[in-house]
């Protein structure tokens, strides 16, 4: 009994297998790229919706960065947030907005008002137009002509709220729950596309790996 066994096919395809397996991985790493982007625009719109929710459910927490009498709107935010990509990974900051409404009461927006009442930095009430200042004070109407020093504005409970906010998010809810629910960790656990496509890598060798790699993790930061 004689079995006659093609050597030069089998390592023709074992080559290609092996080829295939580096491209992928050589893939991989030139998505990362587009996959930090796109994990990037996934987790500033969570953090928003987030801040959002903490407003609403603590508003004297966070209403100084909202529009006044708009805490927890989207279309109220007081802040900016963004990401940036380098070769040293993913990076999320924030900024705040000028307010342009104006509190019942006063005349004018209070310039600078997130960033005031979250850093808690004393403000100093000068008449203007008129010789007094006027405000209510418990329901009734005081006058006085010096100015008036607001050491705290917003309060203790908003000093430093916005920023307490910010690391909930990116310390507990970030790595316990937005990864798992966004599917991108089950995603990265479990590269199915590498055997679906290692029938073509056997015969396509690098660039089939390559290709594959790519797609892989780009799509892994795509939240759906």
């Amino acid at each position: 009994m004689q079995t006659n066994y093609d050597t030069k096919q089998f390592m023709k395809d074992m080559n290609n297998i092996i080829n295939y397996s580096i491209g992928f991985l050589e893939g991989a790493r030139s998505g990362k790229q587009a996959f930090l982007n796109s994990l990037g625009q996934g987790t500033i719109e969570a953090l928003k919706q987030y801040v959002d929710s903490m407003a609403r459910v603590d508003p004297q927490m966070l209403h100084h960065v909202y529009e006044w009498d708009q805490v927890g709107s989207p279309k109220a935010r007081l802040f900016d947030i963004d990401y940036t990509v380098s070769n040293l990974g993913l990076s999320i900051r924030s900024t705040f907005r000028q307010s342009t409404s104006v509190k019942n009461g006063s005349n004018v927006p209070f310039y600078d008002k997130a960033r005031i009442m979250e850093q808690g930095t004393p403000v100093t009430i000068r008449p203007v137009r008129a010789k007094a200042l006027v405000f209510d004070d418990n329901g009734e109407e005081v006058f006085v002509k010096s100015p008036i020093t607001v050491r705290n504005p917003g309060g203790d409970a908003v000093q430093g709220g916005f920023q307490r906010a910010f690391d909930s998010f990116m310390n507990q809810y970030f790595t316990q729950a937005f990864l798992n629910s966004s599917g991108i960790i089950n995603y990265l656990k479990n590269p199915t596309v590498y055997g679906k496509n290692l029938r073509a890598g056997k015969s396509m060798g690098k660039s089939k790996g390559y290709e594959t790699g790519y797609r892989w993790i780009a799509n892994a930061g795509v939240i759906s």
